[in-house]
């Protein structure tokens, strides 16, 4: 018996393990919906049981390897245990313990990956996961719209490639594919500059990424764009300016960031004119106008967590019965976090975000390697998405938030001044 248990341990925390538990959790998590669709919800709930239970032996087999009080940041922690609370005072108890378990499995999964692949790893692996997956969804959008010119319906591919699109691909949805093409083109790219992979992979691959990302249709997509291009413009003067100028830029980006907000909110008609998304931003302003009321109710603790919305369930049903839609969602990750958590949930879902992206960001800022831009790239995109869609609060989003807070602590957390001082050694310097 202990031969069989020295064997699975060797096993579990082998590099082997390590590279194909990683390439397995991103292909079922950013697979999820097509998984389901080809089999059942209950097939992709045992993978996703199965990975959390191998990855918390292979947390076990590595404990030594890990310091208790960086194994997850304090405000993922904090947010689990306030929506875990949630649970009781919920309209619909099993349902919403259900939808915390889902949130944590993910969480878990992400934890595992931050923890045993670092972030070129990671980087790497998601790049392949991603290809593997645009691929697959043009393959299907090509079979479907110009094969065999015959909709999907079980995938939710309508067959409109020879149309010039929408398109879904494998992700269910329009928006969906254009974020996680745009977070794709975000990977592609720190993968070729940080010469992990060459040209003739690179470029295919951002090919790729933006032909489906422009045949989504998607109006968020421009958006995305358009923020994480800013955002990278910002990190490159960052990263070129002399230390001593430094951080007066990063507080002039600040500023600028901040007045980009007000402005964009007062001139938020004529940017929406001019992305041609107004019949969106009008489901989604009716839609939020509807949900306000409901959120005001139960100020502090909110409805409950259900992560996406159960359409039998109170308030949701009476959204959508006064909305005349179905909506599966709040259409915007903080107004969700706000109706099922409360504003002490809205708080820490937004610590979480916002205290990962400015870690991340003052990372990257000083570490040669440009793997180290990835992180507050990714967040730029899952914070401006946020404001359009509730994608950041369940399965692939949710995952992706939490490995990126874990990735911002591993490099600067208050953790790193304790370990310090209990193992007398000093935090690293910054490469420059």
């Amino acid at each position: 018996m202990s031969s069989r248990r020295h064997r699975l341990a060797r096993l579990l925390g082998s590099v082997e393990m390590a590279r194909a538990y990683t390439t397995c959790a991103l292909l079922s998590v950013f697979g999820s919906f097509a998984i389901g669709s080809f089999t059942s919800q209950a097939t992709m709930n045992t993978i996703i049981a199965a990975l959390c239970a191998i990855g918390a032996g292979i947390l076990v087999v590595r404990r030594e390897e890990l310091s208790p009080l960086r194994v997850a940041p304090s405000t993922l922690l904090a947010f689990l245990a306030w929506t875990l609370a949630s649970v009781f005072w919920s309209t619909a108890s099993s349902t919403s313990g259900r939808a915390w378990a889902a949130l944590a499995g993910y969480a878990l999964i992400a934890v595992v990956v931050g923890h045993i692949r670092d972030t070129l790893q990671t980087v790497r692996a998601l790049g392949d996961a991603l290809r593997i997956l645009l691929a697959a969804s043009l393959i299907a959008e090509i079979m479907s719209g110009i094969l065999l010119d015959v909709p999907f319906r079980f995938l939710g591919i309508q067959g409109n490639l020879a149309l010039g699109g929408p398109i879904q691909g494998l992700f269910g949805t329009r928006n969906l594919l254009g974020v996680i093409a745009v977070i794709a083109v975000i990977t592609f790219v720190v993968e070729w500059r940080s010469q992990s992979v060459g040209a003739g992979l690179a470029i295919p691959s951002l090919a790729l990424g933006g032909f489906l990302a422009l045949l989504s249709a998607s109006p968020t997509v421009l958006v995305l764009a358009a923020a994480v291009g800013v955002a990278s413009v910002a990190l490159v003067m960052v990263r070129q300016a002399p230390a001593r100028r430094r951080s007066a830029l990063q507080w002039s980006i600040g500023g600028v960031v901040v007045l980009g907000l007000v402005a964009a909110f007062f001139l938020r008609n004529r940017i929406v004119a001019v992305l041609d998304a107004g019949s969106d931003f009008r489901t989604r302003v009716d839609l939020w106008s509807t949900l306000l009321p409901y959120a005001s109710q139960r100020p502090v603790q909110g409805w409950g967590w259900f992560g996406a919305w159960d359409p039998d369930g109170y308030p949701f049903n009476s959204i959508n019965y006064f909305t005349g839609d179905r909506h599966a969602s709040a259409l915007n990750a903080f107004l969700d976090a706000l109706l099922q958590a409360g504003a002490a949930g809205l708080v820490l879902f937004t610590l979480l975000g916002g205290v990962a992206l400015v870690r991340s960001w003052l990372v990257a800022s000083v570490r040669r390697s440009v793997v180290y831009a990835w992180t507050p790239l990714v967040l730029v995109a899952l914070a401006v998405d946020s404001l359009f869609e509730s994608f950041t609060l369940i399965d692939s989003g949710w995952f992706l938030l939490v490995l990126c807070a874990l990735r911002a602590g591993q490099s600067r957390s208050w953790r790193e001044n304790i370990d310090a001082a209990q193992t007398s050694a000093m935090p690293p310097l910054p490469d420059r």
